[in-house]
């Protein structure tokens, strides 16, 4: 009886997108899948992601291990306790007037991906969970 945000219903629109990003390969076949918590940040950490294990090689693991910056608008979000915290003076000499850190924990990614016949598994450290493989 009570009110939920974000549940499925018609004429409801989600605040973003809550889909994983699904990569595949051009047989047809799922070569990785990546899901986060975190709303508006959903679509940025799969991308992230994605780009990480498919143009630098990385693991699913490494890729959501990797330090985050965010821009979803005149906002640059950087993970706090990383070298990122770094570029904050070089971003507002570039004329970026708000950047911010964002505190541990706000990422929570998962990820699969399909080598050599078995899929490997990647959780956010920054989060509960442990990534299992096959």
């Amino acid at each position: 009886g009570y009110l939920v945000a974000n549940r499925v219903e018609g004429g409801k629109r989600p605040r973003s997108s809550m889909s994983p990003t699904i990569v595949y390969a051009p047989d047809g076949h799922v070569v990785l899948a990546v899901g986060a918590a975190g709303c508006s940040t959903s679509p940025a950490q799969g991308s992230y992601t994605s780009c990480a294990v498919i143009d630098f090689n990385l693991t699913p693991q490494e890729a959501i291990g990797l330090p985050r910056i965010y821009a979803p608008g005149d906002t640059i979000f950087v993970e706090s306790g990383t070298f990122l915290e770094g570029m904050i003076p070089q971003l507002k000499a570039l004329g970026h007037a708000d950047v911010r850190t964002l505190p541990p924990g706000t990422y929570k990614a998962n990820a699969i991906e399909w080598v050599n016949g078995r899929w490997v598994g990647g959780a956010d450290p920054r989060s509960e969970g442990t990534a299992l493989s096959e």
